[in-house]
């Protein structure tokens, strides 16, 4: 074992090692997590339109190469880690989608279901990824835990548990929360 490196099953450990610039702990730390982020890459890549040219695997790529240079985070835990990887994820995908979907290119905008999206029971009603994102952003605005459980919720997969881990609240919190953020979403996007 390399000196000044945790344990390779202590992750929080490695998270912290990593935020006290100790680059063998990024190094070591990654290969543990891989699977879960190929996951949450996958989860995000299902609700995207069906020809989507992304794959998974370019996504967690993409996403890694922007966790790595990460400067100024304070790793916590492990919930955070994949927070911050969710919202990487996020932003790569919008990015991808504004890069596509540019007009003077001839793009044209994809539409993904609002069940699909946001986990409702209406699956008539239609939105693309751009509409939910600056949805998101006007949330954001409002009501910062909302939309950071939002995207917790639906861009990293987390579970009500995890969520509320994350944020530091009580599980009954981030179940209304996520009930209100869903029903304002849905008349923004309906």
């Amino acid at each position: 074992m390399e000196e000044g490196l945790p344990e390779r099953g202590n992750v929080t450990e490695m998270l912290k090692a990593w935020s006290d610039g100790n680059r063998g702990a990024a190094e070591s730390f990654m290969p543990l997590v891989y699977e879960e982020l190929r996951r949450q890459a996958h989860r995000y890549l299902y609700r995207e339109r069906r020809n989507h040219t992304l794959q998974t695997t370019g996504l967690v790529h993409e996403a890694y190469l922007r966790l790595v240079d990460q400067r100024d985070v304070t790793w916590q835990n492990r919930a955070h880690f994949f927070a911050i990887a969710a919202q990487m994820m996020r932003r790569i995908l919008i990015d991808y989608a504004i890069r596509r979907n540019r007009l003077k290119r001839g793009g044209t905008s994809e539409d993904v279901t609002l069940d699909d999206a946001l986990g409702l029971a209406n699956k008539e009603k239609s939105i693309d990824l751009l509409s939910l994102d600056e949805a998101l952003t006007r949330l954001e605005q409002l009501d910062e835990q909302q939309a950071r459980i939002v995207e917790l919720r639906y861009f990293s997969g987390l579970s009500v548990e995890e969520t509320a881990e994350v944020l530091g609240k009580s599980a009954s919190t981030v179940k209304r929360d996520w009930a209100m953020a869903k029903a304002w979403l849905k008349g923004q996007l309906s």
